[in-house]
């Protein structure tokens, strides 16, 4: 028996929540994971999961068993990158994760830079919404947006991002200006439900906060489609600054209700910091860092926050 396969397997399992989405996550026949699992529990005399139709759960066993596993693939990982020179010289596969519309828009950009001048390093760039877990997804560095949950991870700062309601000068013109979040009442929106709940949009008031119903006259699923369909006039749109950034840059769109935006949200390049981080993800970091910041940077000091 594998040993270390048969430990990434179970890492899999877990992470996924079934045997079959984690042979279809690693490319094996669901045999090949079933099997590697029943002789790990063979080799150590004890139930590891508990199988049913619907999920598998962890026995109180395989909870501690697994976190062992994940440190043993980590020191294992670490003892290769040793080997193989990346920590001495920048070279090898780089991971990173990224929101869907953040990477497309602003790490995609420092990553085709960042290539031209590192030949030895290829990077897998892995574009989801969701949050990855950097460790059981095997990514070196990821792009959070949001407050840090309290982790093992190193961060680095890189800026903020505003939650921005913006509209077409044609369209103010012509239906006017909101002054204050009640006014969206009288207006059309275009709300994105990946972003928010669709029909009520959140302010910061003096002392609390404001939930203010809006009338969506279009509804979309992607901030990209909400943007196109604000610079064509159709309505007033709530989106995160840099999706926005390109229109507002070139005069499409126009901000309004600036004092009522709520707190920015922190943006953060998390890693695995440990003893030693590898050349090439420090490599990136080095390199990504002062492009993002310079990217996110807002015009107006005012509305900065400063990056830690």
């Amino acid at each position: 028996m594998d040993r270390l396969r048969a430990m990434s397997l179970l890492v899999a399992a877990s992470g996924t929540g079934s045997l079959s989405a984690a042979a279809r996550a690693l490319g094996v026949p669901l045999t090949t994971v079933s099997r590697a699992i029943s002789d790990l529990e063979a080799h150590l005399r004890t139930r590891l999961l508990n199988r049913s139709s619907r999920r598998l759960s962890l026995t109180d066993a395989g909870e501690a068993y697994l976190a062992a596993c994940k440190r043993i693939l980590e020191e294992v990982q670490e003892a290769e990158r040793a080997a193989t020179g990346e920590y001495h010289s920048p070279r090898g596969e780089l991971t990173v994760a990224a929101p869907v519309a953040f990477g497309r828009l602003r790490v995609v950009p420092a990553i085709a830079a960042f290539l031209a001048l590192f030949p030895e390093i290829d990077i897998r760039l892995v574009l989801s919404d969701q949050v990855a877990d950097l460790l059981e997804d095997r990514i070196d560095l990821a792009v959070r947006i949001g407050d840090l949950p309290d982790s093992g991870l190193s961060a680095v700062r890189v800026g903020v991002v505003r939650t921005v309601v913006c509209g077409s000068p044609g369209y103010f013109d012509t239906h006017g200006v909101p002054s204050h979040p009640e006014d969206l009442s009288g207006h059309a929106c275009v709300t994105c439900v990946s972003l928010m709940a669709p029909d009520v949009w959140k302010f910061s008031g003096e002392s609390s906060v404001l939930a203010v119903p809006v009338r969506s006259r279009l509804a979309v699923n992607t901030a990209e489609a909400a943007v196109d369909a604000a610079v064509t006039g159709v309505g007033i749109t709530r989106v995160l600054s840099y999706q926005a950034a390109d229109a507002m840059a070139a005069g499409l769109l126009r901000v309004v209700l600036e004092p009522f935006e709520p707190r920015p949200r922190p943006v953060h390049l998390v890693f695995h910091g440990g003893r030693r981080v590898p050349s090439k993800t420090r490599a990136f970091l080095d390199f990504a860092v002062a492009g993002l910041r310079a990217a996110l940077a807002d015009p107006d000091p005012a509305k900065q926050d400063g990056a830690a």
